[in-house]
């Protein structure tokens, strides 16, 4: 009999692994996060007045002033601002140079063909190679879109009204767009950037709370939630320094603040979620600690310098040194106090990018995906005219929206555009049969559309995993529901447009794999390369008397290992779904750059937990002592260099680093087991778990090898 009462069986227990982790990732990146409601809620009333404004005065394209709308539509006032007018730019010159192109070639169709394929060859190229490539998208899209029109009438009146009317159909619903969230609903960078500290800044407020009442069920603070926090800071700063003169001209002591609060954030998620019988002694430092916290918050939001606030006595503040986290917490408050208070500037901000790739002129590469590009084109505008079958005019189309740097961008993006096409396709049959029929006003009109518009902007909001789907299901949808200005019965043109999305991307992956295939292997590698000599660079060995230069410019230096590392996992998410013709290669890629990233975050936390280990334990251990950990942190650094070297060698001979051992001979006794020499070895442990990146390793390699995480 059994000792238990056994569980009941749910659902969940019966679906595959498969399905249940495709759940869990929709959940995760469906769910709300500060700003997403807004960025819905901006593009649902200005779709709504474009419906409007469109539908009374008999505006064509209203598909297409919708997708404006959306692509217009950023986080922020200053994106929306520049893309916007980017926008304006290149609708403008597009529309100008189609209509020249019409007016000199439209009575010799091969001209036009070929004078068209040479301006979108070098639109594409321009793509490429600028920082404002997005100009010559639209150029590209709109002389493919036109091109379309001719075969469509042979009347050229009728042809220069339609392309005209495209001009106005995309810049009025900029101009309204720009009105929306400048003026209705305005998300000012500024405020963003200290609503995020304050988030951030409350948590840690909040757990130090929890440890001081000695409550529970404050939930943890993940590695990947301070990651993020830390991102956001990063890139609100940016923007925020682009919007407001006094950010610019301070950006150095803004970014010393931004470090500060990741530091701070960092320091809450290593602290113990219950401390129970807490002495009156380390409920005092807390208790300072929070109302130091407090203090930074307010100087954040009012502009204020802000100053280190003393509430408990040397002896009470001294127990931090006894909780690690609290250690570091105190110390990182301290320094910024300081900073503030001597006035000096902390360093210079970060260069800022090219507007030119510097290789813009010598890489073949540039070329090599203008022509497949092009060729892909070309050949979906031969079918399109061979079959004359108008519907499928998406083809084009969907060759330059997939058309992206490498087979992974371009194979998630093809993904992002057919499921998304799918989910509009799907959505509009279904108003189309059984809802359209009942209503035949505005009203009705938008209480159709709407709801597939917040959807679609929910989606959109959302990181770029999925955003560029929730574009494809207005945007499909309004093509079958808005088509017209009344209510629409052709279920035909919903099939059509979905088939020729799907053989647009099959067009573009098989010309993109057969082609000069631009695979993002090498490149993961060299950015895996440049993930760990940072991380080395982080790691270098502590020396007595570290001023606050140099310990802000530590934690600056651990937020751009955050962004590269960010990067590197951006990276292996496109490189893991690159098509392949041989199996087994790309596995092992993946297997490996998975192993060094989970390693690379393990070696940043290790080296951090030493750099605070010295830290706490300064003054109290012999100079033997210290001179053994540097010893080893060193040969640590150096491992990592020489594995980053040859790691980003072709072909990779990177084999895995020795474990480090630490010279503990003279050190006490007392201290050969202690926290200090136990957080070297680890650091040194940690290095050694690097892979092997060598041939013959890689061919004795498992596929199935484990990552560690």
């Amino acid at each position: 009999m059994a000792s238990g009462i056994e569980k009941p069986m749910t659902i969940a227990d019966y679906l595959p692994v498969t399905l249940l982790d495709a759940g869990a990732f929709l959940k995760r990146e469906l769910a709300p996060f500060p700003g997403r409601l807004n960025v819905m809620l901006r593009c649902m009333l200005t779709s709504a007045i474009v419906i409007v404004i469109s539908m009374t005065l008999e505006v064509p394209e209203l598909a297409l002033s919708l997708l404006v709308v959306f692509y217009v539509t950023q986080s922020n006032v200053v994106v929306t601002r520049l893309v916007g007018v980017m926008f304006m730019v290149g609708s403008t010159l597009a529309i100008g140079l189609s209509i020249l192109l019409l007016k000199f070639t439209f009575d010799y169709p091969l001209l036009r063909i070929v004078i068209a394929s040479l301006m979108f060859f070098c639109s594409v190229y321009l793509l490429r190679v600028l920082k404002i490539g997005i100009v010559f998208f639209i150029v590209a899209i709109v002389v493919i879109y036109v091109q379309s029109f001719v075969d469509q009438t042979d009347q050229a009146e009728l042809l220069i009204r339609a392309v005209l009317w495209v001009w106005v159909a995309v810049n009025y619903p900029i101009a309204l767009t720009l009105v929306v969230n400048m003026l209705l609903l305005p998300a000012e960078p500024q405020l963003q950037l200290k609503a995020e500290i304050h988030r951030q800044l409350a948590a840690l407020e909040t757990r130090l709370t929890q440890l001081i009442d000695g409550a529970t069920g404050v939930a943890p603070i993940t590695l990947a939630a301070v990651q993020q926090g830390a991102l956001s800071l990063q890139k609100l700063l940016r923007f925020t320094t682009m919007r407001d003169t006094r950010y610019r001209e301070h950006q150095a002591a803004q970014l010393a603040c931004i470090a500060t609060v990741s530091r701070l954030y960092r320091g809450a998620s290593e602290l113990q979620l219950s401390w129970p019988g807490a002495s009156a002694v380390r409920l005092a430092m807390l208790r300072e600690l929070r109302a130091n916290v407090l203090a930074l918050d307010e100087a954040v939001v009012s502009g204020e310098p802000y100053r280190y606030v003393s509430t408990a006595t040397p002896d009470e503040r001294n127990a931090a040194d006894t909780i690690p986290a609290a250690g570091e917490l105190q110390r990182a408050l301290h320094a910024y106090a300081d900073l503030v208070a001597s006035g000096e500037e902390p360093g210079k901000p970060p260069a800022s990018e090219p507007m030119v790739a510097h290789d813009a002129w010598t890489n073949p590469a540039y070329m090599r995906f203008s022509l497949k590009t092009l060729l892909a084109v070309l050949v979906c505008y031969v079918f399109y005219n061979a079959v004359d079958w108008q519907g499928v005019h998406t083809i084009m189309l969907t060759c330059l929206v997939v058309a992206l740097p490498s087979l992974g961008a371009s194979a998630q993006r093809a993904l992002l555009r057919l499921s998304g096409a799918a989910i509009g396709s799907a959505l509009a049959l279904f108003m189309v049969v059984f809802i359209v029929p009942h209503f035949d006003d505005i009203a009705g009109l938008l209480l159709i559309v709407l709801p597939v518009v917040a959807l679609g902007a929910w989606i959109l909001a959302g990181s770029e995993r999925i955003g560029y789907a929730g574009l494809q299901i207005m945007f499909t949808f309004s093509l079958a529901v808005l088509g017209e200005f009344g209510p629409s019965a052709n279920l035909t043109e919903i099939r059509d447009r979905l088939v020729g999305i799907a053989l647009g991307i099959c067009v573009a992956t098989f010309v993109q794999m057969s082609f000069w295939r631009e695979s993002e292997g090498d490149v993961l590698r060299q950015k895996l390369a440049t993930l760990l000599r940072a991380i080395a660079t982080q790691l270098g060995a502590p020396r007595a008397g570290v001023g606050l230069q140099d310990e802000l410019s530590s934690v600056q230096r651990q937020l751009q290992g955050w962004a590269v590392l960010s990067e590197c996992e951006a990276t292996l998410s496109r490189v893991a779904l690159e098509p392949s013709w041989q199996e087994g290669e790309q596995e092992q890629l993946t297997v490996h750059a998975q192993t060094v990233l989970a390693q690379g975050r393990e070696i940043m936390l290790a080296g951090d937990a030493l750099r605070k280990a010295v830290a706490a334990q300064a003054g109290s251990v012999s100079s033997r002592t210290v001179d053994a950990v540097r010893a080893a942190q060193e040969r640590a650094c150096a491992e990592l260099k020489r594995y980053a070297d040859e790691l980003a060698a072709n072909p990779p001979d990177a084999h895995a680093p020795r474990r480090i051992g630490i010279a503990t001979q003279g050190v006490e006794p007392e201290l050969a087991d202690g926290p200090l020499i136990g957080a070297a070895d680890e650091l040194s442990r940690q290095v050694a778990g690097l892979p092997d990146w060598r041939v013959d390793a890689l061919v004795s390699a498992p596929s199935s090898q484990a990552i560690r995480t």
